[in-house]
């Protein structure tokens, strides 16, 4: 590994006097939700932290994650679960499709808290997921109240629903100032996939 500068003489490594799992909630109509969970895993990576990103929408058009996390000499489990975004370019899977997706992943994120499996959780789009209908409002809800108390766990997507919000430590809100699809410029792998 190759980092650009001058070392500095002395790296200290902070440590909380209490250790607290946060729930973090990433939402908004801008781009970059799922990239600062990524961005969050591999911080977590650099800590020994072992991750599990479930993704709910994901997974009927290639995404640049699924190939970077197995390039990286670290314990992240990436799961994509979806078939794609309902309802939109052009998606061909009914809506009972993309739920019954949907509720394997909220089996699967259950697991993951009741075997306390991982400590960073990562709910891509879950959001949005809660939004379309295809998980239930409490589902999610269950989900952050069993979330064991040092496990991190992060919700990303559009349209978060207002008790998510209420019940996370961080939200961060993704707004749209300018992006080049309206433009008619396509997504680019790398940046936008």
């Amino acid at each position: 590994m190759n980092i650009r500068g001058t070392k500095p003489d002395r790296i200290d490594h902070l440590e909380p006097k209490k250790p607290h799992g946060l729930i973090v909630v990433i939402t908004g109509n801008g781009k970059g939700k799922t990239t600062s969970a990524l961005g969050m895993a591999l911080r977590a990576c650099g800590h020994g932290m072992k991750v599990c990103i479930i993704q709910f929408m994901k997974g009927d058009i290639y995404a640049g994650e699924w190939d970077g996390v197995k390039k990286m000499d670290c314990d992240i489990e990436l799961i994509a679960t979806g078939k794609g975004f309902c309802g939109i370019q052009g998606n061909p899977y009914s809506k009972e499709e993309h739920r019954a997706n949907a509720q394997d992943a909220i089996d699967l994120a259950g697991e993951k808290i009741a075997t306390r499996s991982c400590d960073l959780l990562i709910l891509d789009e879950i959001n949005n997921a809660l939004h379309l209908g295809l998980v239930d409002l409490e589902q999610v809800l269950d989900l952050l109240q069993s979330k064991p108390p040092l496990m991190h766990l992060v919700c990303t997507g559009r349209d978060a629903h207002e008790k998510v919000i209420a019940m996370a430590d961080t939200v961060s809100e993704v707004r749209e100032i300018k992006h080049a699809y309206r433009k008619d410029i396509e997504p680019q792998p790398g940046v936008d996939y």
